[in-house]
């Protein structure tokens, strides 16, 4: 069975910074590319960032360029999120995925796992 599990949302201030992390279990995940996306309210899910295993390649969203870092501890099976610099336009519920692409991805529809999201709220 495959789990990946969010932890790390909460409350913070404008400006302030949170880091994400995704916990992943039942296989080894060296070889997928992981993946961010947010939803908010009445809003589509949107891809937040991307790394491919292999490389270490990543991709940023353009509403979190130089702002968000994705990460990964292989040791540890875990995917982290690091988001400074928080806007209020940034509270959404924040998803971690797994696609076994081996390249980029960063549409929905390409991922295969995902966990059951964590709350990020950003007060002004």
């Amino acid at each position: 069975q495959v789990q990946l599990v969010e932890s790390g949302g909460g409350l913070v201030q404008a400006g302030g910074s949170l880091r994400l992390s995704c916990a992943a279990s039942g296989r080894t995940f060296s070889s997928y590319t992981m993946g961010w996306f947010r939803q908010a309210p009445g809003k589509e899910r949107e891809f937040v960032a991307a790394l491919r295993s292999i490389g270490g390649i990543t991709r940023y969203g353009n509403s979190v360029k130089g702002r968000f870092t994705i990460s990964r501890d292989k040791a540890k099976n875990t995917l982290y999120l690091q988001m400074n610099g928080l806007k209020p336009e940034d509270t959404a519920v924040y998803y971690c995925a797994a696609s076994i692409r081996n390249t980029i991805v960063v549409v929905t529809t390409e991922y295969n796992y995902w966990g059951q999201g964590t709350q990020v709220t950003v007060s002004s």
